[in-house]
């Protein structure tokens, strides 16, 4: 029933020792470098030979199309959505949060 209890020695050296790190790495993130210049996330125009590389590839899933080609994950399913648009490749299974595509043959 009572209130909060006394810690003990080591348990206070620790919390102050927790708190000194915290001190510091608050600095360190104040004195950081000039900010990172961020990529333009412009959907890729979808030429023929980006269309053959999509069509040798079995599977299509927007994460397997944004490590290969370096792009963000969100214009990797725009990319997608307007290469289905086009008929290049077909929707096969899809929910909210992930759509699989195929290759139209």
């Amino acid at each position: 029933m009572g209130g909060k209890k006394k810690l003990g020695i080591k348990q206070m050296e620790k919390q102050q020792v927790n708190q000194d790190e915290a001190k510091t790495q608050d600095k360190k993130k104040e004195t950081k470098g000039p900010p990172k210049e961020r990529k333009a996330s412009s959907i890729m125009s979808p030429d023929g030979k980006v269309i053959a590389e999509v069509k040798k590839m079995g599977v299509l899933t927007p994460y397997a199309v944004a490590t290969r080609y370096n792009i963000r994950i969100s214009t990797a399913k725009d990319f997608l959505e307007q290469l289905q648009a086009n008929g290049a490749i077909q929707l096969v299974s899809g929910s909210h949060n992930i759509k699989i595509y195929k290759s139209a043959a």
